[in-house]
């Protein structure tokens, strides 16, 4: 063999290990690409919100779709409940005592913060926002979100009782809205002389959560009260209690009020408001809106103010509405602060009180001027929210409401008298709370 034979022979092996190597390189390379694991496309965090049925829809079209646009990582499962509060506490009580709740996020209505914090089913948020940032929102709801000085429910909307009056009857007769209980009494009747109204003042009566409601406001504008949280007194059987379902039963025994009231409720009393038939109502905000439909006959003819009082004393209306807190055994606590951050930022309450017509808890929101042309009364309604009076923060307080209840209702429909009923009520709650007063 020629040494130029040798040569292309020698090249040719090479070329042929060349090749080899090169299939042998991409044979490992794909072996080690195909060892590595694929990415696995990331579950986003399910955070689970129960709430009514009838809150349920204008959440999920509303600030929860906004949110989960905003941060795709998070998912919030709304989870329906029956249209009672009761029943919803309920739900949420029998699940947390079996130790393993379904929910990261707690809907609270305000009575239900101190008991649900004092049995633990809450994380504490007091260090989650500063005293610059909780100034933002009505001081009242911050602290119907406190129990024993620690704040565990952060308020997304504001709900106080409103005393309504017919501004065009009272403007007509040459009235101005009343200041106190005796205005309104004085008021009424000259109306019903003048068969201008059935009725003068409508109220709630019924035995429910709403005639403890109905009755803190009187209770305060006689100088009273029912139980003071930091000391545990109990004030039901003080002479201004006395006093304040006095007035109660005389204005179902003058005709001011129907016989009927105390069998009465929201809707009960709203109707017949509506209708024309009475000159004052104490409510919601809720009733507004309705009153001034198109189709309603007081639409454009009510006024709004706070709750009248004896002189001397402040009036204000029961604190209602809803707040967040994060339920102690959540799996994300991180994701849960999230959500509660955009649902109560100014921003995101906007767009759902326009979308929803609710009120807000944010101070601001009362004079936006976005909101204000489409809710005009709502400059006004934030000095009711300003005066609103805070049921007792203590942690039995479904079974003193239950107490004040009964013999409230005992008292009203004459089965016991009113002292004596107090009496019977102060003590039972004296010994529910195990302390003197």
């Amino acid at each position: 063999m020629s040494k130029i034979q040798k040569i292309k022979q020698k090249l040719k092996k090479l070329r042929s290990l060349k090749w080899r190597t090169g299939i042998l390189f991409a044979v490992l390379l794909g072996m080690i690409l195909l060892s590595i694991p694929k990415a696995i496309p990331q579950e986003p965090v399910v955070l689970n919100l129960l709430m009514t049925a009838p809150d349920a829809q204008p959440w999920k079209q509303g600030i929860v779709k906004d949110f989960e646009e905003k941060n795709p990582g998070i998912r919030i499962n709304i989870v329906e409940g029956p249209n009672s509060t009761n029943l919803l506490e309920d739900l949420y009580t029998s699940a947390f005592i079996l130790g393993d709740s379904p929910y990261d996020l707690v809907n609270m209505d305000v009575i239900w913060t101190p008991k649900f914090a004092a049995a633990g089913w809450l994380l504490d948020l007091s260090d989650r926002l500063t005293k610059t940032e909780l100034a933002a929102f009505s001081p009242k709801d911050v602290e119907g979100g406190r129990y024993e000085g620690k704040l565990y429910r952060i308020p997304v909307r504001s709900d106080a009782g409103v005393f309504y009056y017919r501004e065009d009857l009272l403007k007509g007769a040459g009235f101005k809205p009343p200041e106190t209980f005796a205005d309104v009494v004085k008021i009424s009747k000259s109306l019903k002389e003048q068969q201008k109204v059935n009725w003068g003042y409508l109220w709630q009566g019924r035995q429910y959560e709403g005639s403890a409601a109905m009755f803190v406001e009187v209770l305060q504008g006689f100088g009273g009260f029912w139980v003071k949280p930091d000391t545990l007194e109990v004030g039901l059987d003080k002479p201004e209690t006395v006093k304040a379902i006095a007035f109660l039963k005389d204005t179902i025994k003058e005709g001011i009020s129907p016989p009927g009231v105390t069998t009465y409720i929201e809707e009960d009393t709203r109707r017949i408001f509506q209708s024309g038939q009475a000159a004052f109502l104490r409510s919601w905000p809720y009733v507004w809106p309705l009153a001034n439909a198109q189709d309603s006959p007081l639409k454009g003819k009510i006024g709004i103010k706070p709750m009248v009082a004896t002189p001397g004393n402040s009036g204000g209306g029961c604190l209602g509405g809803w707040g967040l807190g994060i339920a102690k055994l959540s799996k994300h606590p991180k994701e849960a602060w999230k959500a509660i951050q955009f649902f109560t930022s100014e921003e995101a309450q906007r767009q759902f009180i326009l979308k929803a017509g609710f009120v807000p808890s944010r101070r601001s929101l009362f004079i936006d001027p976005q909101i204000v042309s489409k809710y005009p009364y709502y400059p006004e309604l934030l000095k009711i929210a300003d005066k609103a009076i805070l049921r007792p923060s203590i942690a039995q307080y479904a079974q003193a409401s239950d107490i004040l209840q009964r013999y409230l209702s005992a008292a009203l429909t004459n089965r016991m008298t009113p002292e004596s009923a107090m009496q019977a009520a102060a003590s039972e709650t004296r010994q529910l709370l195990k302390a003197k007063g």
